[in-house]
């Protein structure tokens, strides 16, 4: 696990700089947040494979910080705070943390508790890569056959879903409408725009504007293609 990248948020730099002396001994890369603000910029800036918060941070609290990492990353968060009450673990959960340790705590269980979720996260995130296929708000699950934009649950027509299923596999890549009708119908492209119209319900379905798609998008004279900004082919 020597590649991964730890972020440290702690508000106290001594013990930030023992935990992160623990961790790289242990061959982590550790990179340090010491307010909340900060550890959304570091977020954004680095890849982060984990996420160590204290809750009582400046700025903005680490419970507040949680809540919008979890908005854009599900990357394990593991809370390290004083209060050791069962309800403070308890909200720490609800916000979306995956764990939490007590300070002061044993640098032995520190790291077996990293090991842990850095495991359970990436044997979930292969998984992830062969049931879910997301890109932006827009989250297909392969095995349930579903569709989401946001938190919505969309109704699409098995034809509908198989057209969204194609393109998001294959997203940035321009397709004409024939290659369409013949993967998603499997047959020779007698009726090809028929692919058009079921193109339209589509972004009546997913797009916050059908007029402006920001998803599924056509390039003119070539055919359609589904635009992941946040990879280039």
């Amino acid at each position: 696990m020597e590649n991964f990248k730890i972020l440290i948020c702690e508000d106290d730099k001594n013990i930030a700089d023992s935990i992160g002396i623990y961790l790289k001994n242990e061959g982590f890369d550790i990179v340090f947040a010491y307010d909340g603000r900060e550890a959304l910029e570091v977020f954004e800036r680095e890849k982060i494979d984990l996420v160590l918060m204290d809750l009582m941070i400046p700025k903005l609290s680490g419970e507040e910080a949680i809540k919008k990492l979890r908005n854009i990353s599900y990357v394990p968060i593991i809370i390290l705070s004083a209060k050791s009450e069962d309800y403070d673990k308890i909200i720490g959960l609800n916000i979306g943390a995956d764990d939490y340790i007590t300070k002061p705590f044993n640098p032995l269980e520190l790291i077996a508790r990293v090991r842990s979720n850095l495991r359970r996260y990436y044997a979930y995130d292969n998984l992830k890569d062969k049931e879910i296929i997301e890109i932006g708000d827009v989250k297909l699950n392969t095995m349930e056959k579903t569709c989401y934009v946001g938190d919505k649950l969309i109704n699409l027509t098995s034809l509908e879903y198989k057209i969204l299923k194609f393109l998001m596999e294959n997203s940035n890549t321009v397709f004409s409408i024939e290659q369409i009708y013949e993967h998603v119908w499997n047959e020779p492209a007698f009726d090809a725009k028929t692919v058009t119209v079921h193109i339209r319900r589509i972004r009546e379905k997913i797009e916050v504007d059908p007029k402006r798609p920001i998803y599924l998008q056509v390039a003119w004279g070539l055919g359609y293609k589904f635009v992941d900004s946040k990879r280039r082919k």
